[in-house]
């Protein structure tokens, strides 16, 4: 059924609205909680370092931005291929570090092949391809299946991730391919790498002003993603948020935080990260 002008617009809103209130929770599926400790395979990630090296680079404004138009049909096929063989992978036959490092690039690998289909976009919230009338963007499609399972990128972040690891610093790690995300990590992630890759990233991101900005010297501004996951950095308070930013801030940032009593406000840029034109 077309929808009318004027309410295609108050959806729109209705939509936005309910985005910018509540993001998804925590909901483990606990059929994804199988893992093998003494397991010793590892998940060959080489491609994705290939694509990493070739397209994603450094902006000017400090960002990581992905160079979409500049891939190749070659490497669109790589990108392809890999998400495949990851899709193949017995992952509740491997290791816990091992198995978060594959959901990662798995999730990320699954973002940048959405934004290839569909290139070129100047948001990933007009890739409308989530079930539900209110639904924007394509989280909540499936996009893959893994152990017949077919899989969302809600489902990856909301439903194993997030609820198995409970470690707020997964929020650097996975990039929905927007500007005011986290960047996008230079080279894959992998059960040697992963810690070290993490703390670079959240000393990354909350040292960046679309991560933390103090306005007047004293107007705390933060990403959403402070405020749409407060309960995954501490106990859901604005304090325990600040608290959370104070362990990877600069010296100088660290000193101002301290005379900071809560958060005034927040905001996120939707803008596809996409080269600086």
């Amino acid at each position: 059924m077309r929808i009318p002008t004027g309410l295609a617009a108050f959806v729109a809103v209705l939509a936005l609205a309910a985005t910018a209130a509540a993001a998804p929770r925590a909901e483990l599926w606990p059929r994804w909680t199988a893992h093998d400790p003494t397991s010793t395979r590892s998940v060959d990630h080489s491609d994705w370092d290939t694509l990493l090296a070739r397209y994603n680079n450094a902006a000017a404004d400090g960002s990581r931005r992905f160079d979409y138009a500049a891939v190749t049909a070659e490497d669109r096929r790589r990108l392809g291929a890999y998400v495949e063989r990851l899709a193949a992978t017995p992952v509740s036959a491997l290791a816990r570090d091992e198995q978060r490092a594959f959901w990662i690039n798995l999730y990320n690998a699954l973002t940048v092949r959405t934004a290839l289909e569909r290139w070129p976009v100047a948001s990933i919230r007009e890739i409308s391809i989530s079930p539900g009338l209110f639904s924007v963007g394509p989280w909540g499609k499936k996009l893959v299946a893994v152990e017949n399972e077919p899989l969302s990128l809600d489902d990856i972040e909301h439903r194993i991730l997030r609820p198995i690891w409970k470690d707020a610093r997964l929020h650097y790690a996975l990039n929905c391919a927007a500007v005011g995300c986290p960047d996008l990590q230079p080279r894959a992630f992998t059960a040697a790498n992963a810690e070290d890759l993490l703390e670079r990233a959240a000393g990354a991101f909350v040292n960046h002003p679309r991560g933390v900005r103090i306005d007047d010297g004293r107007r705390l501004r933060l990403s959403s993603i402070y405020v749409w996951f407060r309960d995954d950095f501490g106990d859901g308070s604005d304090m325990a948020v600040i608290a959370h930013l104070a362990r990877y801030a600069a010296p100088d940032l660290k000193a101002r935080l301290a005379g900071i009593a809560g958060v005034d406000d927040h905001a996120y840029d939707w803008a596809i990260n996409a080269p600086l034109k």
